[in-house]
């Protein structure tokens, strides 16, 4: 049981260092996902920083899609 326990929280702090890295490049580049937020402010990114950490597989999907078009 031990053994599950610490591959999941090794999972999730994968996750986590995933999404911050994710969510620092959303911050500085986020009009290449949506053009809408090119006019945003900074404070604002930042106020969506905690939420894109924790639906970065869901972004950088669309990341991906926004390329491809």
């Amino acid at each position: 049981m031990e053994t599950a326990i610490l591959t999941f929280l090794i999972i999730l702090q994968i996750y986590f260092l995933a999404g911050l890295a994710f969510g620092v490049y959303f911050i500085l580049f986020a009009k290449r996902i949506d053009p809408l937020m090119g006019n945003s402010k900074k404070v604002i990114r930042l106020l969506l920083f905690p939420g894109v950490v924790a639906t970065w597989p869901f972004l950088i999907k669309r990341l991906f899609q926004n390329k491809n078009e």
